[in-house]
């Protein structure tokens, strides 16, 4: 069964670029934790991505395309880029986190086997993913998908889903992030103001909401925005930026945010840090469908990690 991108157009009216750090309280982070992230490493499974933007300057980037057998992540596509931005580059949630890129696509296509998706998360795990974000999904699963993702449950490696974006649309449940279970996190997309954005699925599996109406991402040189986003522009700054709307983009802030509470406490195991995250987040230990448990607040996250290890 082929998987599509959990991403919808956004515009860019919207007064501060990069709202989704205050809405995430992503500042609240003591410097020492982004630091200590360094520890961890998050593999992103999407459609490659331009390691040339400045986001993800100075980081040593570990890439494989499954598609092809080669380290050549290119991404024709762009989705890739923009969600690892949101990740782990410096307009990202996970401090200094290391960043993986898995290719999961082919070429400029927008679409994902489930074989190449469950071969991407088999190498991620194999290569000391701690965290793999899929910011990818479909209304049907399968046998190979179902195997990979308990796979990588088993090797004690958190993953982070998409929730979807069809909740307009008939609400079907999505894949992977139905599978995810308790021991991961599904996360689906809210606005500036803390809503749950109308497109944004809903479901028994779905845990957290994070910023993912016109968040600000990187854009790869070679990519255009139309589509998928929409310019940003940010003059004096280095590099091509747009904005995004879409629960793909909601995943890797919280991608993000699970490797600085894996920071703040390294005792914890993946489902401690899912719980960490759904605890502390807006809803105060309390969970509806329509909101999961809230919208993730990362510093609160990180605080009661440091007071679990001390």
């Amino acid at each position: 069964m082929a998987q599509g991108l959990d991403a919808s157009h956004g515009s860019s009216g919207i007064a501060a670029q990069e709202w989704q750090w205050t809405a995430a309280h992503e500042n609240g982070v003591p410097a020492w934790v982004q630091q200590a992230a360094s520890r961890v490493t998050i593999a992103v499974i999407d459609t490659g991505a331009d390691l040339s933007v400045p986001a993800f300057a100075g980081r040593q980037v570990t890439t494989w395309n499954v598609a092809t057998g080669t380290p050549d992540v290119s991404d024709g596509v762009g989705h890739g880029t923009f969600v690892a931005s949101l990740a782990a580059g410096t307009l990202g949630f996970g401090g200094d986190a290391q960043l993986m890129i898995v290719q999961a696509n082919s070429g400029s296509s927008t679409g994902f086997t489930d074989v190449a998706e469950a071969n991407a998360i088999d190498w991620a795990v194999d290569h000391g993913a701690n965290i793999v974000n899929l910011s990818l999904g479909g209304s049907q699963t399968s046998a190979v998908e179902r195997s990979a993702i308990q796979y990588a449950i088993a090797k004690g490696v958190l993953l982070v889903a998409a929730a979807g974006n069809s909740a307009q649309s008939g609400n079907p449940a999505v894949y992977p992030a139905a599978l995810i279970g308790r021991s991961g996190l599904v996360v689906g997309a809210a606005d500036a103001a803390g809503r749950r954005a109308p497109f944004s699925s809903t479901g028994s599996y779905v845990d957290l909401l994070a910023p993912g109406v016109n968040v600000l991402g990187a854009l790869p040189a070679a990519v255009s925005a139309a589509g998928l986003f929409t310019a940003a522009a940010t003059p004096g700054a280095e590099g091509r930026y747009g904005f995004g709307s879409g629960s793909s983009y909601s995943a890797p802030e919280v991608a993000g945010a699970a490797a600085l509470v894996m920071a703040a406490n390294p005792s914890y195991t993946p489902a401690q840090v899912a719980a960490t995250l759904e605890q502390t987040a807006s809803g105060h230990g309390h969970w509806t469908m329509s909101r999961a448990f809230g919208n993730v607040n990362v510093a609160a996250a990180v605080r009661r990690a440091l007071l679990d290890g001390s």
